[in-house]
C-alpha cells in the first residue's frame, strides 16, 4: 500500500498540523479536525510508516486558554504565535466574531497575516474560520465557504470572495474552506485521503463511525428563507400564506392584503428579501413539506397537496433543484430522531 501521496515530503517526518481554536460555542469546529489527524496519525503508526501527523491545538491569545460556553476550559501548550513556519496544514476552526476582544486577538491578525501558500501547504477553515482567513485577505478573488447561516454575511463582507453556500467543502489551489461544525471532519478526511491515500481515510471515518464522503449538500441542513425582521416584508408575507400554501398563488390577492400593486409588491419584496415572490413561495413551500417530511407520517402525496406543491413528480422536481435530494430520501435522512428505532417506548418523541 502506497500511503505516501506527498512526494515533497522529507522521508519520515511528520506533518505538522496546526489547528486554531477560535470559537467559544462549538467545540467539534476543532476537536473533530484533531481527531481526525490523530488517528489517522495512530493508524499509520500502525502500519509501520513513520511519517503520519504532528497535531497541535492552539490558542489565539497569548495567555494560551480557550474558554468555551461548554463549561469546559483549555489550556492548550502553545498559543498560535509561538508556531513558527513553515507549516504544513493550517486551520483555523471557527470565529465567534470577538469584538469585545479586538485588542487581544491583535497578535493573532498580524501572525496569520504571515501565512501564505510559500511557507504552508495548506490553508484551511471550519465554519465561521473562513472570517479570519478572509479578514487578512487570504481569499480574495477564491471560492470558499462557511456555515449556512453566515454565508451572506460573508459575501455582503467581502464582495471579492466567491461564496458557495451549500458546499460541505471547497478547495481553491492552496485553500481549503468547509462549512459548519461537523464539515471540518468532512474536509479533515479528505486532506488525510489527498495525503495518505483512500485506504487511510476509510479506516479512520470507520473508526469515528463517520461517513469518508457525505451525500448532498449543506442547503439539506439550513433553511431556505432566512429569519427576517418583523417589520420586514418577507417576514409579514411568510406569516400571512402560512395556512394558506395549500391554496394557488395570487399575487393579486396578497398585493391586495398588504395595500400595494403587483408591481410595487414585486419591488419590495425583491429589495428586501433577494427575490421575485414566486421564488419566495416556492421556498416557503419546500420549508413547510421539509417540516412534514421530518415530523409526521404523511404520505408523501399528500404532503405535496397540502403545500401547494402540485403533485409528487412536481414536488420531487422541486426538491431537487431547491435542496439536492428528493422528498423521499430527504424523509428518510431527516425524520425526527428515534422515530423508526423501536426504542419510542424509552424515549417518547
Amino acid at each position: 500500500m502506497d500511503v505516501s501521496k506527498n512526494k515533497g515530503d522529507i522521508a519520515g517526518q511528520k506533518k505538522q498540523v496546526v489547528i486554531v481554536a477560535m470559537t467559544r460555542q462549538m467545540l467539534l469546529d476543532f476537536t473533530g479536525p484533531a481527531d481526525v489527524f490523530t488517528n489517522a496519525d495512530r493508524l499509520l503508526h500502525g502500519t509501520g510508516v513513520n511519517e503520519g501527523y504532528d497535531v497541535k491545538v492552539v490558542a489565539p491569545t497569548y495567555d494560551r486558554k480557550v474558554i468555551t460556553s461548554a463549561g469546559i476550559d483549555f489550556n492548550c501548550r502553545y498559543c498560535a504565535m509561538d508556531v513558527k513556519t513553515p507549516i504544513d496544514t493550517l486551520i483555523i476552526a471557527g470565529d465567534d466574531h470577538w469584538e469585545l476582544m479586538a485588542a487581544e486577538l491583535v497578535p493573532f491578525y498580524e501572525w496569520l497575516s504571515g501565512i501564505n501558500e510559500h511557507n504552508t501547504r495548506r490553508i484551511g477553515s471550519v465554519c465561521a474560520g473562513a472570517f479570519a482567513l478572509a479578514k487578512v485577505g487570504l481569499l480574495n478573488g477564491r471560492k470558499a465557504t462557511t456555515h449556512w447561516e453566515m454565508s451572506e454575511k460573508l459575501k455582503a463582507q467581502y464582495p471579492s470572495i466567491e461564496v458557495h453556500s451549500n458546499a460541505f467543502f471547497i478547495q481553491d489551489g492552496p485553500m481549503y474552506t468547509s462549512a459548519g461544525v461537523s464539515s471540518g471532519i468532512d474536509l479533515s478526511l479528505a486532506l488525510v485521503e489527498e495525503d495518505y491515500g483512500k485506504e487511510i481515510a476509510v479506516r479512520v471515518a470507520r473508526q469515528m463511525v463517520f461517513y469518508l464522503r457525505r451525500s448532498g449538500v449543506q442547503a439539506q441542513f439550513g433553511n431556505l428563507l432566512p429569519v427576517y425582521d418583523t417589520t420586514n416584508i418577507g417576514q409579514k408575507l411568510k406569516l400571512w400564506l402560512d395556512g394558506r400554501l395549500h391554496e394557488p398563488v395570487d399575487l393579486s390577492k396578497i398585493a391586495e392584503h398588504f395595500n400595494m400593486s403587483v408591481r410595487n409588491l414585486t419591488r419590495v419584496l425583491q429589495k428586501h428579501t433577494g427575490m421575485p415572490p414566486a421564488k419566495f413561495i416556492e421556498k416557503l413551500r419546500v420549508e413547510k413539506a421539509r417540516a412534514y417530511l421530518e415530523d409526521t407520517d404523511m404520505s408523501l402525496e399528500r404532503i405535496a397537496e397540502y403545500c401547494g406543491l402540485g403533485n409528487l413528480v412536481t414536488m420531487r422536481r422541486i426538491f431537487l433543484r431547491q435542496l439536492a435530494i428528493t422528498p423521499s430520501d430527504y424523509r428518510r435522512a431527516f425524520r425526527t430522531s428515534l422515530k423508526d428505532t423501536g426504542d419510542q417506548d424509552l424515549y417518547p418523541v
